[in-house]
């Protein structure tokens, strides 16, 4: 693992989660700058409760979070909606080493009569996701837009 030294002259930034592991293969993460709380659980398929979300749960959801909201951007600036809009994440975790191999994401959104014009704001703007753009190329992503 490299580590970078910051000059003297940068501007330190406030974190933006902490986390504290509390027992039993179980976090608490909060959102420093709104106070949010969330817990995490290990699965029960890698020896925990699983009684919350797990990290690699968090991984799918943020991307599934995080292409509703772009497109929710991308959406308002073209003057259209997407509110209602669901989707539904099948994580899929892989081995050797353990991992999560495929995400699938299932995209199901009101019956707003979208044009064709908006359908292809909708499905490009869902691929500039940071989060999508951040994920490791070898990790498979399956997305299916339905109108």
């Amino acid at each position: 693992m490299d580590f970078i030294t910051l000059p003297t002259h940068s501007i330190i930034m406030e974190e933006t989660i902490t986390t504290i592991y509390l027992s039993d293969l179980r976090t608490q993460a909060t959102h420093v700058r709104s106070g949010t709380q969330l817990i995490t659980d290990a699965p029960p398929d890698n020896k925990g409760k699983g009684e919350s979300f797990s990290p690699t749960d968090l991984l799918a959801t943020s991307l599934g979070s995080c292409m509703l909201t772009i497109m929710g951007i991308a959406a308002r600036e073209h003057e259209f909606n997407i509110d209602g809009t669901k989707v539904k994440i099948w994580k899929i975790m892989a081995s050797d080493p353990r991992r999560v191999g495929e995400v699938k994401i299932e995209l199901t959104f009101p019956m707003n009569g979208y044009t064709d014009k908006q359908k292809k704001i909708i499905e490009r703007s869902a691929f500039t996701c940071p989060v999508y753009l951040s994920l490791h190329p070898d990790l498979k992503k399956t997305i299916e837009f339905k109108y």
